[in-house]
């Protein structure tokens, strides 16, 4: 998965988690089984997370005879990257958040931030580094 449709998959989980927040403070269903104020809930289902983390980590193939030791690097190899780029993208996220507070801005929800940072990253801004 491209480095920019990684970033944008984390501004959706976190867009995503704000309209969890919202419908749980209206005491409505929040689309993944927990019921609101009338008690009833509808089935689990596979969040936005759940579908970034399917997307993202590749599968690994362990000998049969791997060690404990081998597993273990396996893993790491094959998660580090996905794991990094997934991080980095929750870490650019929070900074712009950070930095709208910080500074005091009213003139802008932190969805619009959201909604800012997904251009830039379309734009091509964050296409280097880490």
């Amino acid at each position: 998965m491209e480095r920019a449709e990684v970033l944008k998959r984390v501004i959706g989980i976190l867009t995503d988690a704000q309209d969890i927040r919202r419908a749980a403070e209206a005491g409505e269903d929040d689309g993944n089984g927990e019921a609101g104020e009338d008690g009833a809930g509808s089935p689990p289902t596979a969040g936005v997370a759940t579908l970034l983390l399917n997307e993202m980590l590749p599968s690994i193939r362990v000998p049969a005879d791997a060690t404990p030791q081998q597993v273990a690097a396996l893993v790491a190899e094959a998660l580090g990257p996905a794991l990094h780029t997934m991080v980095s993208g929750f870490s650019l996220a929070f900074t712009s958040l950070a930095m709208v507070h910080d500074s005091g801005r009213t003139d802008i929800s932190s969805i619009g931030v959201l909604q800012e940072l997904a251009l830039e990253i379309e734009a091509g801004t964050y296409d280097e580094g880490p």
